[in-house]
């Protein structure tokens, strides 16, 4: 099985919906991406429909949109 990818930016709400969506999903199934770290993810989070973080790819393609932390712009700098 695929697993979800968890984007966010490091911001104290992502880290936050970070803590729990490891609560609610086994963290084994859940890839976490801080694209402030991780600068050269930022277009692979833009192609699968990131527009905002904190956000939750599942598996089937799906973004779900957690909150709002900050835009894709502002993570971009």
């Amino acid at each position: 099985m695929k697993k979800s990818v968890f984007y966010h930016a490091g911001c104290p709400v992502c880290v936050s919906a970070e803590q729990d969506i490891l609560k609610l999903m086994n963290p084994a199934q859940v890839e976490v991406v801080n694209l402030a770290g991780a600068k050269d993810r930022i277009s692979e989070a833009e192609k699968a429909g990131v527009k905002s973080v904190p956000a939750l790819l599942t598996p089937d393609g799906n973004v779900l949109h957690i909150n709002f932390g900050a835009s894709m712009a502002d993570v971009k700098g």
